[in-house]
């Protein structure tokens, strides 16, 4: 898909990956809809930024695991812009649950953000893209998908599912969709990381060091352009699948 004068809807666009995402759409030409839960101020810094860049942009507040929210979000996507082209799943939770579990909040909201949230945008943006004729669809997961996280099984759950769900909406919104996968692997380190441990993570990848936030947006990109690869994952973590 040619991405310049398309509108794309970021989940979770506000910082982070999810900004660089955001900020590598808009410098291709795109309108950027900045999905955020609680980062409002982060929020409307990249809608500026990516503004000065000559596209439109919008943030709009929504917790996408209640599906009226989420719902609200592409009906105001789609009154700016008109249409939403391009969708990136990027919103992710992280929240402990561990096992046995007891309390099952942290299990369902992890699961409302990552599987709910998710579908309840593809199913409300579909048929604009099915209408249009073209539309991608691209779900950031993570090395959870296949290695679960101890302690997160919620997480390493939602990233299976969100995995599968990718696959099955690929199957379900074809020809006109292209759905596909991006999965980060160490691309960027939590704020709270020592020394020792970024250097020892760097060591679990082929590469012997951390990636960017910009590997992902770039496969990101990659993806959103690629008309004839649907339903495929990108595995962006410097060979740490092999050598962990």
């Amino acid at each position: 898909m040619q991405i310049e004068g398309k509108t794309a809807l970021i989940t979770g666009g506000a910082h982070r990956v999810g900004k660089a995402i955001t900020m590598t759409l808009a410098r291709a030409g795109a309108n950027v809809v900045v999905n955020y839960y609680s980062s409002d101020a982060a929020a409307r810094e990249t809608v500026r930024e990516a503004e000065a860049l000559g596209v439109g942009a919008l943030a709009v507040q929504a917790d996408i695991g209640e599906m009226e929210q989420a719902r609200s979000l592409v009906v105001a996507a789609a009154d700016r812009f008109g249409a939403v082209d391009i969708l990136v799943n990027s919103a992710s939770i992280w929240l402990r649950t561990p096992m046995p579990m007891g309390d099952f909040t942290n299990w369902h909201r992890v699961l409302g953000v990552l599987l709910d949230g998710s579908m309840y945008l593809a199913d409300a943006v579909a048929p604009m893209m099915k209408e249009r004729g073209e539309g991608a669809m691209v779900n950031i997961v993570d090395l959870s998908a296949w290695k679960p996280f101890a302690g997160y099984i919620a997480h390493s759950v939602g990233k299976a599912g969100l995995l599968a769900l990718t696959r099955q909406l690929a199957l379900e919104l074809a020809p006109a969709v292209s759905v596909n996968a991006v999965a980060p692997g160490p691309v960027l380190p939590p704020p709270d990381y020592s020394p020792q441990q970024v250097a020892r993570v760097a060591g679990r990848t082929l590469k012997g060091r951390w990636g960017a936030a910009q590997d992902v947006a770039d496969a990101v990109r990659f993806l959103v352009q690629a008309d004839y690869i649907t339903g495929e994952v990108i595995v962006v973590d410097g060979g740490e699948r092999l050598k962990a």
